[in-house]
Order: structure tokens, then sequence, then C-alpha cells
């Protein structure tokens, strides 16, 4: 029988403890969430701040930015940056499968031992520190 109890989040990936390259860990992501939807926020005044044009422009800011910059702006604000498993580019799919799944919400509370949501483990990508 085997045991697979880990010391710290990240340790099954082979992911160091803290610093760079450690896993992103709540308040970062939360700080970086609130990030981006405050911009989404403030630019959906442009359309009469309607709900739709929020999560709209929230999706748009996600989609942007994750294939080019590695992150969202709020992401990189918090020094986080999203990778694939193998630390490969995340490419263009998985930011929308990423972003589709993180508007519902559900997907995004609900994470696994190494603090990685369902729609993180369903895109195939990690957000690290640094």
């Amino acid at each position: 029988m085997t045991q697979s109890t880990q010391d710290y989040p990240g340790e099954r990936l082979g992911l160091p403890r803290e610093g760079a390259g450690s896993i992103g860990r709540l308040g970062r992501r939360v700080g970086a969430l609130f990030i981006d939807y405050g911009a989404a926020y403030l630019i959906s005044g442009f359309f009469g701040w309607d709900p739709l044009a929020i999560l709209a422009i929230f999706a748009a800011i996600q989609i942007v930015f994750l294939p080019t910059l590695q992150g969202s702006p709020g992401h990189r604000l918090f020094g986080l940056r999203l990778v694939r498993l193998d630390g490969a580019w995340v490419g263009l799919w998985r930011p929308v499968v990423r972003t589709a799944l993180l508007i519902l919400a559900i997907p995004a509370v609900i994470w696994d031992a190494d603090q990685r949501g369902l729609h993180d483990k369903a895109a195939g990508t990690v957000l690290l520190r640094g």
C-alpha cells in the first residue's frame, strides 16, 4: 500500500515548496482575480455596466493575455504566470477552455491537493509564482 501524501502543494508535480516556480497560492490568485474583474468592470462603463459586458470583457482579458504574457494583467501584477504542466507555452485553446470554466465559477473554487482548480486541470495548466 502506497501513501500519497505530500508535504506542500505542488510536490507531486515536482515543483519547489516556495519561491519562483512554486504553486501560486490562494491570496495571490484572489488578488489577481480582483484586478482583472475590476478592470473588466471599469471598461464595461462604456457599455452601461451591463453584466454580460463585464463577463465578456473579463473573458477577453483572459483569452488575450494568457497566451501572450503567460498570465492576465492581474496574474502578472501578483507575480504569477500560467504554464502547461510540462512548462511549455499554453497555446491558444487552453486559455479558451480555462476561461470558459472560470466564468462558470464552480470549477475555479474546487481544487485538488496541489491547489489547482478544475479549470486548470481541464486545461492542463498550472498557475506558478514568478
